[in-house]
């Protein structure tokens, strides 16, 4: 094996690439959701200043406090109805946390699902199409997304917050259903998060952080801000609340092929939202001092039973084995794949991925224990071999992780031989 060799250095950096963005997302996405549910918190949490205390506010305008103790320290917070009557000299902003996680959020999608579209974001079995045509309606269903939820926002309905909830939600359920006829199930939960988490960012870049600035302006100028910039801002501060925990299950589901391969997934990405309100109600509920809401636990436990009895319906093994066989001469194969089909031992590399992988990658695993396909990578046929040999070229002979712990016995001449395969062609 060449080390410097192309066919072996492109595969590696590109997983590591790979590795590196979804750190990085990780990483701002625990930033931002960390300010987001503080700072939510605490706003709910602020004890209005009695006028009977024995105590002199220094200035007017002071909606609350808060006394909070962390890591040794005590800390006194104040929140301003609309803005002191000064600007001070220093401000923390808290927005690049939401700008640096959709950045990275949509170069991962890229890297995952644009430019590995026909493995994991066409579904030819569902809407076959051109892989452009798949990354456009991707991208332009994050905008148009945007622009419904804002128009909707400064309407009349925006002024009633518990209708706006209920029409976005109902939006959001057909915005579900309608990427599940296009895209893969895995490609169909992204999405559903990536355009949620790309109205939470917008939130933040048009309305959230324009609106502050708008106010920092009027005190600059020595006037007094208006109230109505600051509910704005509040409002779509909430919305985001309630969105995070949705858009966190959702973006992890793709570990997880009970969630989204199954032809009701549609149905369980929409009561997974249900789920998000449930719980952040409570948690919102026990930080405004206004009770202790255990009903919410309950109602999401049956929400999420709901969520498993959809995904072992029975129906699940009908629709996987109805999937339809296309033959290598009917896909549209890279340069690369035409010449893994072409090369002399490619029968033999579809002989060791049957022999040692389609125990648990096939569309009826027989391994115990397993019920769906890992990540639903099915490879039953020589153009499954095909549209995976990335994959199967880096776990099984690169970093040995397939077959986990070598259950399958998968012999070095066997991994050699695949390395030797895809490296050559």
């Amino acid at each position: 094996m060449e080390f410097m060799d192309a066919s072996f250095l492109i595969p590696v950096l590109w997983e590591w690439l790979e590795f590196a963005v979804r750190w990085l997302h990780v990483i701002t996405a625990i930033s931002w959701i960390g300010t987001s549910f503080y700072f939510i918190a605490l706003d709910l949490g602020l004890r209005k200043i009695s006028a009977n205390e024995d105590r002199i506010i220094h200035e007017d305008g002071i909606a609350g406090e808060e006394w909070q103790v962390h890591g040794g320290g005590f800390y006194n917070i104040k929140k301003y109805t609309v803005a002191p009557s000064h600007l001070p000299e220093h401000l923390t902003w808290f927005k690049w946390e939401a700008y640096a996680t959709w950045i990275s959020g949509f170069a991962l999608m890229a890297i995952v699902y644009y430019l590995g579209a026909d493995i994991f974001l066409i579904d030819d079995n569902k809407m076959a199409m051109p892989i452009y045509l798949g990354i456009f309606i991707s991208i332009t269903s994050l905008g148009i997304t945007w622009i419904i939820y804002d128009i909707l926002c400064k309407s009349s309905i925006g002024r009633n917050s518990n209708l706006l909830m209920v029409l976005l939600f109902g939006y959001l359920v057909v915005l579900s259903w309608g990427f599940d006829q296009i895209f893969t199930g895995r490609a169909a939960f992204i999405h559903l998060g990536a355009v949620t988490a790309t109205i939470m960012a917008f939130n933040v870049f048009m309305v959230i952080i324009p609106k502050q600035k708008i106010v920092i302006a009027a005190l600059k100028m020595g006037e007094t801000p208006d109230a109505h910039y600051g509910f704005v801002a509040k409002q779509r501060s909430t919305h985001n609340n309630y969105l995070t925990l949705p858009v966190l299950f959702l973006m992890l589901s793709n570990h997880y092929p009970l969630s989204f391969s199954t032809e009701y997934n549609w149905i369980i990405a929409s009561i997974v939202f249900l789920m998000g309100v449930t719980i952040r109600h409570y948690f919102n509920t026990i930080h405004a001092r206004k009770g202790n809401p255990i009903w919410t636990w309950f109602a999401t436990l049956g929400l999420f039973i709901i969520v498993i009895i959809l995904s072992v319906y029975p129906a699940l093994k009908d629709n996987m084995n109805e999937r339809a066989e296309i033959t290598i001469s009917q896909a549209n194969l890279t340069k690369k794949q035409e010449e893994l089909a072409e090369s002399e031992n490619f029968d033999e590399i579809v002989e060791i991925v049957y022999t040692r992988c389609n125990m648990c990658h096939a569309a009826e695993p027989y391994y115990d224990g397993i019920v769906i396909a890992p990540k639903h990578v099915i490879l039953e046929t020589e153009l499954d071999v095909l549209k995976h040999a990335r994959q199967i070229y880096v776990n099984s002979a690169i970093s040995h992780a397939m077959p986990p712990a070598n259950l399958a016995s998968m012999e070095i001449a066997e991994r050699t031989l695949i390395a030797q395969w895809y490296e050559k062609n």
